[in-house]
């Protein structure tokens, strides 16, 4: 085999010769959660708030509907509070300003690492359409499930669990029961 042609990756699968690049091994958990609990720390410490996602999206469809229908956002109560809380536009909220550099910061690392590429992940039984329509099902049902829980998993696992709330508690032991229970059922269409 000509080794110009072909290399091995650390994960022992082949990468061509167009991609020279061969990805990098995964951070160690131990190290990342580390590095994630000095996040939270500076965002508490400079910004007096932890950290999650929802609230990015929520302050997103604010501005989208307040541009839409200035006059129906501003009556809503929930949109309403969004408005009240910014200064001119939802979208100068701190939060929408974190999200978009975990967007980017995720698609740098995968750029540096060599592993970014366009792909639906799936199991060789579940066809796109069917992983497409389970993934969008399951946003919308976690997305609504944030907003009534008042935070995503990342909010409360994260800011809730440093705060020693006892909801965030019981909402992440939750999350992980319903996880062990449901994993067996769907690592059937994984392999």
């Amino acid at each position: 085999m000509n080794t110009t042609a072909m290399q091995t990756s650390s994960l022992g699968k082949s990468v061509g010769a167009a991609n020279l690049r061969v990805p990098g091994a995964y951070w160690s958990p131990y190290l990342a959660g580390f590095v994630l609990g000095l996040v939270l720390l500076a965002a508490f410490v400079l910004m007096g708030h932890g950290i999650g996602a929802s609230g990015a999206v929520a302050s997103i469809v604010t501005a989208g509907e307040h541009a839409v229908a200035p006059a129906h956002a501003e009556a809503n109560g929930y949109f309403g509070a969004y408005l009240a809380d910014s200064d001119g536009s939802p979208l100068h909220s701190w939060i929408v300003v974190e999200v978009a550099g975990i967007l980017i910061g995720g698609l740098l690392s995968g750029l540096l690492a060599g592993t970014f590429r366009f792909t639906i992940e799936r199991g060789p039984g579940t066809g796109v359409g069917p992983r497409l329509a389970g993934a969008f099902g399951g946003g919308i049902l976690m997305g609504f499930a944030s907003r009534l829980a008042r935070g995503c998993t990342s909010g409360q696992a994260l800011t809730g669990g440093a705060l020693l709330s006892v909801g965030s508690w019981a909402f992440m032991i939750a999350i992980f029961v319903s996880g062990y229970l449901i994993a067996p059922l769907m690592r059937r269409r994984w392999t």
